[in-house]
């Protein structure tokens, strides 16, 4: 342990990131002059000025990031703070991805601290966002290591990979978005008495009388229909997604209304029409041709819409649920999928929400309707016990070397899913996706047959089965999170074999007599 050494981070291409402080020192310099001249905040080159002074300073921010680390612990500086932490206040590092590699947004991983008081720090540096930062990378983080092993006192010289999918991952995200959606559920289901009042009244005006207090803007006024002539001035039509308008000749009964696409589609310049206003709305536009009413939300929709803004709350707290469920589970190993409770929702959402659309305000009102939301619960608890089997938490166990050895005496090929997750000579370029048993020895495969076509042996006979395991982070996010893990011994080359539980022990057991 002599030859370790002191680890130094700084940003990689840091030209990029001057050229931005170059960028931003000319916005503000442009802010300054623009501000001095025109003596005024609303003014289109001063707003660029600025924005490209708050760009500057975010890039000085990024280029002047120091991280180092020596006998006496890790020190980071960034543009506006310097810290220190002792090796002896560290536990163990980690690695953090962001977000996981796919064809469009590259992986991004970078390294945190776990404190023995139980707080977790994340490093600015070092980072690793491209391909080519992946040795660099490593190499900064196993040297980080051997500091830490040397100088302090790591609970573990595993360092664990944190994924969106591991047990140590934050929930804060889905609490703070269960919480949102529950509050729009929540004002949603409050407006559904008022929706119900204000539907029943829109449907039981009448005309007003012929001397109600015309132009008083009294109550009853406003609570019966008054009809007004007017004229089409243009017809504004615009895109499905924005509001078309209507206007009207001389600005009577009011310049313009806003309607929808079809509405401005059916009516013409000079066309006559008669326009409905009720409590000081216009709720209706009819001419020779064409009428358009006001949407008026029933109550049915407002309920529909609570109730769907609380179901759609269930995949966070799914969430929130699996993670208190696994909060014994190692960080790095990866949860359960909570695709099972969107059945659950899925079900549910089935029978609640025609439930809640046709009887929005009681939905007991009849033995018809109580006997469709007892079944229905029914249902969704039965889909809950599944779904709560579903995501259970299943130990790993290695394959019992009793019963039938070599081929389990099967005649027929059969093709399992599973991979490894390390090129060998037998995996070339990560190829396979399916090993086939039976009528010969086990092979890898790119198909899931029949036939042995571009299939490649597993010698058997270099493997040893050292561990079978579960998911972690470091494993990838291309393999499913209800596999396991086998890890084998492959003439001194450790390899992964990852498939489903059941598969995989059938994997190893024909594997092991040959490997002794």
């Amino acid at each position: 342990m002599n030859d370790v050494r002191d680890v130094f981070c700084r940003p990689r291409r840091r030209l990029p990131w001057w050229f931005l402080v170059g960028l931003g020192a000319a916005g503000a310099s442009l802010a300054a002059v623009r501000g001095a001249y025109r003596g005024t905040f609303l003014d289109a080159w001063l707003s660029i000025g600025v924005l490209l002074a708050l760009v500057g300073v975010l890039a000085l921010g990024m280029v002047t990031t120091r991280v180092s680390a020596d006998a006496y612990g890790v020190h980071s500086r960034t543009l506006l703070r310097r810290r220190s932490v002792p090796w002896g206040d560290i536990t163990g590092l980690r690695i953090l991805l962001k977000h996981e590699s796919s064809h469009r947004i590259p992986e991004v991983r970078r390294v945190g601290l776990v404190l023995r008081n139980g707080r977790r720090r994340l490093l600015p540096l070092p980072q690793c966002g491209l391909p080519d930062d992946r040795a660099e990378f490593d190499a900064k983080v196993d040297a980080l290591h051997a500091l830490h092993v040397r100088h302090g006192a790591p609970d573990s010289s595993h360092i664990p990979v944190i994924s969106r999918r591991t047990a140590g991952r934050s929930v804060s995200w889905a609490l703070i978005l269960c919480a949102l959606l529950l509050a729009g559920a929540g004002a949603a289901a409050w407006a559904v008495p008022d929706s119900t009042s204000y539907a029943r009244a829109w449907q039981s005006a009448v005309p007003c009388a012929a001397g109600a207090g015309a132009g008083t803007g009294t109550t009853e006024r406003r609570d019966c229909l008054t009809t007004v002539p007017a004229v089409i001035a243009k017809a504004e039509v615009r895109r499905p997604k924005q509001s078309s308008w209507l206007y009207f000749a001389d600005g009577h009964p009011l310049e313009r209304l806003a309607v929808s696409r079809e509405g401005a589609q059916g009516f013409r310049p000079g066309d006559s029409v008669e326009v409905t206003i009720w409590r000081d709305r216009v709720m209706k536009v009819a001419g020779a041709h064409h009428v358009w009413r006001e949407h008026v939300s029933a109550a049915g929709e407002m309920a529909v819409l609570a109730a769907a803004l609380a179901l759609t709350a269930g995949y966070p707290a799914a969430r929130v649920l699996l993670r208190l469920r696994g909060r014994r589970l190692p960080d790095d190993e990866v949860l359960p999928s909570a695709l099972p409770f969107v059945g659950v929702l899925v079900g549910t959402a089935l029978w609640l929400l025609p439930l809640c659309y046709r009887h929005p305000t009681d939905p007991f009102t009849s033995p018809a309707t109580t006997a469709w939301a007892a079944a229905g619960s029914a249902a969704t608890l039965g889909l809950s016990v599944l779904a709560w089997r579903a995501t259970r938490v299943r130990t790993p166990r290695a394959a019992e070397s009793t019963g039938k050895p070599g081929r389990a005496g099967a005649a027929d090929e059969v093709f399992v899913a599973a991979r490894f997750l390390e090129q060998t000579d037998y995996n070339p370029h990560f190829f396979g996706t399916h090993i086939v048993l039976g009528d010969g020895p086990p092979a890898v495969t790119p198909h899931s047959g029949p036939g042995r076509f571009a299939a490649k042996p597993i010698p058997v006979e270099r493997l040893t089965v050292k561990n079978v395991r579960r998911l972690r982070g470091s494993d990838g996010d291309t393999v499913p999170g209800g596999w396991h893990i086998a890890e084998l011994d492959d003439a001194g080359s450790p390899v992964r074999l990852a498939a489903a539980p059941a598969d995989l022990t059938r994997i190893i057991r024909e594997l092991r007599p040959a490997a002794g």
